[in-house]
């Protein structure tokens, strides 16, 4: 039973005709992409000029002729109600909606045409497959968080079983917990770990320093596949090292879907088929492949939204050995996050803080930015940016989360600024511990 195929189909997501698409797109010959590209950019803009009024607002239509006359999207255009937001051809039954994890500091809601996310999910199943992985049928130990209120947690819960997810919580990295870790690999027939690069490097470095490796122990595990979080090259070695597997870099977010996957050659190939990515300078100009600069990304079947010339927030080169059917993405800035020590000896990775976000966000575009500090062991700063002082009740709200997904009896401080500061590259760090 293709167990993960169903679910997609129960979901309403067409995947056959997602996975046929794939494929006519990726017959294009090299000589023809360029005209395919240009066709959906502007196939997508039209669509959305005609059923979107929040894009044709945001756009000030009058006559398309010059694709560098498309107007960049940023995160902080995308904070309203999503009502505002959705064209007009769909609403929220019909679309799927998603929430981002405001790893970057700017959080919002999105939505995605079921075509547009089975496409998504299409690209995922193709790029697993250069390294003999099969969704429906390959076992995946799942380095993530996972929602622990009651509802949340058995969805999700429900999920994995379908999609023959295994889940190993990040949310408490103790050597104690890492130990039962290595003993449900000894149990099992995974074939591959997916989660966070800083959870999966800690597991790793546990594993280094008790001398185990892990294919020794867990024969059938093939790869490993880090997200979310920027991989250091010495991170890398370490995990190839403690896993005796390779490590696969994939570049990914919620709201388009995977944006770049490594192949076997160590390239880390973009996603041309749905997506249309640029690099451009501070002024918005088009940058030459081998320049660095910001990743400006464009959804090229998201009738549901528009995600055109989308600013991600992250800054990245492109290969000189780049073509418009196979870009190499050479270099990537950003998406690095600290680890939380606290008192009782627990250890919890940054992003955990994405959990917290998911949990007091709200569909009304108040909050605007947020950081959050680690300044002593059981003590964590909150700076934001949002239209009004946050409530008592939002604050309780924030730290009932915080004690349910960190840790308990922390001392939470809040600062509403106007700015939050950057760091040299323009980027937000959503958490930063500055303590030893």
């Amino acid at each position: 039973m293709d167990w993960f195929k169903l679910s997609l189909q129960l979901n309403k997501f067409p995947i056959q005709k997602a996975k046929q698409k794939l494929e006519a797109i990726q017959a294009i010959p090299e000589t023809d992409y360029a005209h395919y590209q240009r066709k959906r950019r502007n196939e997508i803009i039209d669509y959305h000029i005609q059923h979107n009024a929040f894009y044709r607002e945001f756009f000030n239509w009058d006559g398309f002729d010059d694709w560098k006359r498309v107007p960049i999207m940023k995160k902080a255009d995308l904070q309203q109600p999503m009502k505002e937001r959705l064209s007009s051809t769909y609403n929220p039954k019909t679309a799927y909606i998603g929430k981002t994890s405001g790893s970057s500091g700017h959080p919002f809601i999105f939505a995605k045409n079921r075509f547009a996310h089975a496409l998504s999910w299409a690209g995922f199943q193709d790029r697993y497959s250069w390294y003999d992985i099969d969704l429906n049928k390959s076992l995946q130990a799942r380095f993530y968080g996972i929602p622990l209120d009651f509802y949340g947690n058995i969805q999700e819960r429900l999920k994995d079983r379908i999609s023959l997810r295994r889940r190993f919580n990040i949310f408490d990295l103790s050597e104690q917990k890492m130990q039962k870790f290595l003993e449900r690999f000894q149990k099992s027939n995974f074939e591959y770990l997916n989660g966070y690069t800083s959870a999966i490097v800690l597991f790793s470095r546990f594993l280094e320093k008790k001398e185990i490796v892990l294919k020794e122990l867990c024969p059938s595990l093939k790869i490993c596949i880090v997200t979310s979080e920027r991989l250091f090259e010495k991170d890398k070695e370490i995990i190839q090292q403690s896993l005796g597997v390779p490590v696969i870099n994939e570049y990914g977010a919620s709201e388009v879907g995977l944006i770049a996957f490594e192949n076997t050659n160590n390239e880390w190939v973009v996603n041309s088929e749905d997506l249309y990515l640029e690099i451009l300078d501070e002024n918005d100009n088009i940058l030459p492949y081998g320049e660095e600069g910001r990743v400006v990304i464009t959804s090229l079947y998201n009738k549901a939204h528009p995600m055109i010339r989308y600013d991600i927030g992250d800054t990245g080169i492109l290969s000189t050995s780049s073509t418009l059917k196979k870009p190499v993405l050479e270099k990537l800035i950003g998406r690095t996050n600290d680890i939380a020590r606290l008192p009782d000896g627990k250890v919890v990775p940054g992003l955990t803080f994405y959990y917290v976000t998911k949990t007091v966000i709200e569909d009304n575009g108040n909050i605007k930015e947020f950081v959050i500090i680690q300044t002593d062991n059981d003590h964590f700063k909150i700076e934001y940016v949002s239209e009004e002082e946050f409530s008592p009740l939002q604050k309780k709200k924030i730290i009932d989360a915080i004690g349910v997904y960190v840790g308990k009896n922390l001392k939470i401080e809040f600062e509403r600024l106007e700015i939050l500061k950057r760091s040299p590259s323009g980027k937000l760090k959503q958490f930063t511990s500055l303590i030893e």
